[in-house]
């Protein structure tokens, strides 16, 4: 079976599109959507009305209906948090915060958390997150975090441990994307402490 290249003329995001995965995010539950599959990207782009893939991939931008997280930390390690945000309206879904943490271990909880939310609402968008440390971890299930484990980081180490095991015993197929700062400006769910 040969590669597909995905044609959307009515959805979130329009365009020609390289993976069922993504076409599916932009098309999944919106109402009167508008797609197809072609088996070449000349095709697709005929289809499309002649606009070239890279002018169409380059022209994307964010899935709106969707879950942003972020952490921040004051020193690393030092005073580290976390929130997730609705993408779109900026609605803080949850906020945590802890004593003594690095920026990754904050990243990692905040993706958790944020599977979790979305788990307990019953939601199906994607979550953002523009830590690639993080995505590898959740991929991984587990936090390799190099933060020594003392007295002061006790309740954050039992909370990793508490996420991974969440990851290892949820089954979840959250779409988790990479946020794209350089594209879009800073995540929706950023502290603004740059």
């Amino acid at each position: 079976m040969g590669k597909k290249y995905y044609v959307i003329w009515v959805g979130r995001k329009t365009g020609i599109f390289t993976s069922w995965e993504e076409c599916k995010l932009h098309i999944e539950g919106y109402n009167n959507a508008r797609y197809k599959s072609f088996s070449s990207l000349s095709e697709a782009e005929l289809a499309y009305g002649g606009k070239t893939l890279s002018k169409t991939l380059t022209s994307s931008s964010f899935i709106k209906n969707s879950l942003s997280v972020d952490a921040a930390c004051s020193g690393n390690p030092g005073v580290m948090e976390y929130q997730g945000v609705n993408t779109e309206t900026k609605e803080v879904w949850f906020h945590q915060k802890y004593e003594l943490g690095t920026n990754n271990i904050g990243e990692f909880l905040a993706l958790v958390h944020g599977l979790a939310e979305l788990k307990k609402r019953n939601l199906t968008i994607p979550i953002y997150t523009d830590s690639k440390t993080a995505i590898s971890w959740i991929k991984q299930k587990t936090c390799k975090t190099k933060l020594e484990q003392s007295p002061k980081t006790q309740i954050l180490f039992e909370i990793v441990r508490r996420a991974e095991k969440w990851l290892k015993t949820n089954d979840f197929n959250t779409t988790i994307l990479k946020w794209e700062t350089k594209e879009w400006g800073e995540i929706p769910a950023d502290f603004g402490r740059k």
